[in-house]
């Protein structure tokens, strides 16, 4: 298991805890396109949120949440990976 988390990887949450289909390539192309245009909403970004810290066996970084776009996401996601927050 990667310790980064790829746009693909996001694509397939999106999935499985929104129920959301969304092209990872068209999220890698437009990363600062916001998880509205998705469909993606609070409680579904909070579901991911916690798949990860499960996934990972640690909390993720504060704010991750509250990201609006998967950029930001990632960014967020892959600091926190990373430095073990």
């Amino acid at each position: 298991m990667s310790s980064q988390l790829s746009y693909g990887e996001l694509a397939t949450l999106m999935k499985r805890c929104a129920g959301l289909t969304v092209d990872p390539d068209m999220m890698r192309t437009r990363p600062d396109s916001t998880f509205e245009e998705y469909g993606l909403d609070s409680l579904g970004l909070l579901a991911i949120v916690g798949e990860l810290e499960n996934r990972y066996g640690s909390p993720i970084e504060p704010g991750a949440e509250s990201c609006k776009t998967p950029g930001d996401f990632l960014d967020v996601i892959n600091t926190s990976l990373t430095s073990g927050a």
